[in-house]
Order: C-alpha cells, then structure tokens, then sequence
C-alpha cells in the first residue's frame, strides 16, 4: 500500500468526496433540514451552507409552503425566518410544534432582529434557538449538530 498506508480504494472515496465539494468531517451527512425564509438570498446561502456538509435540504419561502412540505419530507431540523408574508415565523412554528407528529423536532428562528421581546416570543410559540441574521456558516452548521444530537 502507497501513498501514507491508505488503500486504493480509501484514496478513491476520499478524492471523490474532496471533488464533490462535500465536507463529511462534522458528521452531518444526509440530515434533512428544512429553511423557511421568504429572501432567496437567505435560503440559497443557508442552502449552500448546508450541502457542503451534506445535509439534504428542502427550501419554502413562507409558512404555507413549509407546512405542505414537511409531512413529505420529514425535516429533522428546521429554520424558520420570523418576518414573512402569509403566515409569519411565530405562526408557523406554533402550528408546526402544535402538531404531535412534529412537536419535537427542533424549530430554529432566524431574525435580523436581536432584541429580547422577540427572542421571548419565540420561546412561546416553541422555538428551540433563535439566530440573528445574518448568520456565518458555523453558526448555521453548529446549530443543526446541536439539535440533531437532541433529537437523534
């Protein structure tokens, strides 16, 4: 065996996985989670975020979307924008945490507000966490390990 003790098929799934853009190193791979933002800006940059680490990721671009979605798809974890037409982030995580198939899977608010009183209505409806926008990659991924741990 050449090149540092590693077999030639090991070389392969490490070079195939390096080429495919995927990063396997934090144990994320094929996590479904679920990004309910109405900025395209917001659900393409967590989209890619998320794919880097292999996760599977399903996009709505408001809490009526989201809600026909997610008994297709099952997220295991999911981000949902506070501010958003139709039917807002509090809303729809209440709805989402009101239904016994889905009331325990992790629901994440994203805001570009910091403020306490959000924060604390978030809480209410059931929020598991509350990030501020915008988010850095870490904080986006150190989320999705944190609750997919809980919820594993």
């Amino acid at each position: 065996m050449e090149g540092g003790g590693l077999s030639d098929k090991t070389r392969l799934l490490i070079r195939t996985n390096t080429e495919s853009g995927v990063d396997n190193s934090n144990n994320l791979a094929g996590t479904k989670v679920m990004v309910i933002d109405d900025s395209n800006t917001i659900r393409r940059s967590a989209e890619i975020f998320l794919l880097q680490t292999g996760c599977e990721v399903i996009l709505a671009e408001d809490g009526f979307d989201a809600l026909a979605k997610i008994a297709d798809h099952l997220p295991e974890v999911i981000f949902v924008d506070i501010m958003m037409p139709r039917l807002d982030g509090y809303q729809t995580c209440a709805l989402i945490k009101k239904n016994i198939r889905f009331r325990d899977t992790p629901v994440i608010m994203l805001s570009s507000k910091d403020g306490l009183f959000d924060r604390a209505r978030g809480r209410m409806v059931g929020s598991d966490e509350y990030l501020t926008k915008p988010f850095t990659k870490d904080t986006l991924l150190d989320a999705v390990r944190r609750h997919r741990a809980r919820a594993s």
